[in-house]
């Protein structure tokens, strides 16, 4: 699954890419979850925020038990453009997010903008990616 990741729950900002195509989603004529703040509070936390479910979310709860909390924010977080790019749905961020985000905006162009039209020499990789696996995942996860 990929594409931007948003919450629900709350309106869904016209930051959002696409977000026209949102109009049948029954959430955005439900009172519960259409005004700006929906079933949250204020500067709740991105924590507390339920999001759109896609690979970044997957992936962290996959890794969560194994990576440092900034490397954590970076997966989960990254195709939330509409809060690291847009600067959407800032007044459900706590400070916490907020010293947080410095993090998923360093990520991101590695993410978004680093693919090459010629594939990686897996054979040079290999010894390099092995290592960071090595140092920070168990010998099997649970996908």
């Amino acid at each position: 699954m990929v594409g931007d990741t948003f919450p629900v729950g709350c309106r869904f900002d016209e930051r959002i890419v696409y977000h026209e195509f949102f109009a049948d989603n029954p959430d955005a004529h439900d009172a519960r979850f259409s005004s700006r703040l929906g079933m949250y509070e204020e500067n709740c936390g991105l924590r507390n925020v339920k999001l759109s479910w896609g690979h970044d979310e997957y992936l962290y709860h996959i890794f969560k038990n194994y990576l440092p909390e900034p490397a954590l924010y970076m997966i989960r977080y990254h195709s939330f453009y509409a809060w690291h790019r847009e600067h959407a749905y800032d007044y459900l961020c706590d400070h916490h997010d907020r010293e947080m985000l410095h993090h998923v905006q360093a990520f991101n162009p590695y993410d978004l903008y680093s693919k090459s039209p010629q594939p990686p020499n897996w054979n040079e990789l290999r010894p390099y990616y092995s290592e960071l696996i090595n140092k920070f995942f168990p010998a099997e996860l649970a996908f």
